[in-house]
């Protein structure tokens, strides 16, 4: 999920951003210094007012339906090497399918990258990745494939960007920083979350197993101090007093400070036994 910006010279990567030279103008748009991949074509219809031979451009570089190299300005929706939601819009027998991936050619999802057999319409999470046969961009749902089998090294109370993979008995399923597996417990999760969401949150313990429990809140007393301030300040500015107390649900305090019942409790409980604020009558009040 955290990226690196575009490349300023060196190897030019299929799949990613890169920031290439201009060499020369044609008729149907701008050449780019492709280095070993040769001049790299970006058509017209991308090309930014006012460009001339030696500026550089910040360009996505995959191939077009012919199977040329061809630099955009646009954005997919995940880069090679990232995961993502992905619509499937058709279905070609014997060959595979086709994924909106927000780039005017979409991408292809081989039978053989299947984990089972996609229709039209549905939406899918599919890594992005190049076919070391055919140096082609493609798409798999075989998720495991495609993340690192290595023992995670994350530490607990470390924040990680994920995306929601799939529901299962014991919660959601999330794909952590592109390379690993981690679980939000059904207790941690808020409510509304869905397949293909994209969260920032915590690690709340790396299994034996090398997989993660999450949260969407830092473990422990090192979020009460700031959730506490963030509590005291939202009193003031609501006049002295808020309607949420410890029996507030936990979707109601989702909703207004982003974080889960538990943490709430704990930092009222902060501010109570600092003599801040009082519960009355169905809310929380600041004692003044």
């Amino acid at each position: 999920m955290r990226r690196l910006g575009g490349m300023d010279g060196g190897m030019v990567e299929i799949g990613r951003r890169n920031t290439l030279m201009v060499l020369k103008t044609a008729p149907q748009g701008l050449y780019l210094k492709g280095e070993e991949l040769g001049e790299i074509l970006i058509p017209n219809r991308y090309v930014p007012e006012g460009i001339e031979p030696g500026d550089t451009l910040d360009v996505f570089v995959y191939r077009d339906s012919e199977d040329r190299l061809v630099a955009t300005t646009e954005e997919p929706y995940a880069w090679v090497g990232e995961f993502g939601l992905f619509e499937v819009v058709s279905v070609t027998p014997g060959i595979g399918a086709f994924l909106d991936w927000g780039l005017a050619k979409d991408l292809l999802l081989p039978l053989r990258e299947q984990a089972r057999r996609v229709r039209a319409g549905e939406w899918v999470i599919a890594a992005v990745c190049l076919d070391p046969h055919t140096n082609r961009i493609v798409a798999s749902t075989r998720l495991n494939r495609h993340l690192n089998r290595e023992p995670a090294s994350y530490a607990e109370g470390q924040s990680v960007r994920c995306l929601v993979a799939e529901e299962t008995d014991l919660g959601f399923k999330a794909i952590v920083e592109n390379a690993h597996w981690g679980l939000f417990y059904r207790s941690e999760m808020p409510q509304g979350m869905e397949k293909g969401d994209l969260v920032e949150a915590f690690v709340r313990r790396v299994r034996e197993d090398g997989k993660l429990d999450l949260g969407l809140d830092p473990a422990g007393y090192a979020r009460v101090g700031p959730l506490a301030m963030q509590i005291a300040a939202a009193i003031q500015q609501a006049g002295g007093r808020i309607e949420l107390d410890d029996r507030s649900s936990p979707e109601a305090i989702r909703a207004a400070f982003s974080t889960s019942k538990k943490a709430f409790k704990q930092a009222l409980g902060a501010l109570l036994k600092g003599g801040r604020i009082c519960f009355l009558n169905g809310g929380t009040e600041w004692v003044r």
